[in-house]
């Protein structure tokens, strides 16, 4: 159970993170804040599920996973039980990877405990093979990079700045 930061200008295109930042605006100065109150709620379960439907196109599954949205505070938080450590890490990654996001409530469980990764936030310039040097001391171990954040990444070349990736211990 952590709380994880993420670049809220980064990441996958999956909702107008601007229309629940305003509503959640609008419905603070609204005059009728029941139907403010009821746009916002209806913008937050919008976007969270529009992050599950992208956490299952990663085929990525967790037993009783739940994605919830706060637009106010651009925080997921996301709860159930993945089989292993990786696939928790992974769905977090999927949920903070999101325009939009800034946080990361992260509530999942794992029905195998296994050692954590590390989190590595991508900068401009960088290279899977210049974080695995920098990371391992070996730029050629790049492809365990790009394997522990398969299927999130579908090219080793194809990685972006405020992106956040798993580092395997």
């Amino acid at each position: 159970m952590s709380l994880i930061s993420f670049f809220k200008d980064a990441g996958e295109k999956l909702f107008g993170h601007k229309e629940t930042e305003q509503a959640a605006t609008q419905a603070a100065a609204a005059p009728d804040p029941a139907a403010a109150q009821a746009k916002v709620a209806e913008l937050n379960k919008t976007a969270g599920d529009a992050i599950a439907r992208y956490i299952a196109t990663q085929n990525l599954t967790a037993d009783n996973l739940a994605v919830q949205f706060d637009g106010a505070t651009q925080t997921v938080t996301v709860s159930g039980q993945a089989a292993d450590q990786p696939t928790r890490e992974k769905i977090v990654l999927c949920c903070g990877n999101v325009e939009g996001v800034a946080k990361v409530n992260d509530e999942l469980t794992v029905a195998q405990a296994a050692s954590e990764s590390r989190y590595y936030t991508v900068v401009k310039g960088d290279t899977l093979s210049k974080i695995a040097k920098e990371q391992y001391g070996n730029a050629n171990d790049y492809m365990k990079i790009f394997e522990a954040n398969k299927p999130m990444l579908s090219n080793p070349d194809r990685i972006y700045p405020g992106q956040q990736l798993r580092i395997p211990t």
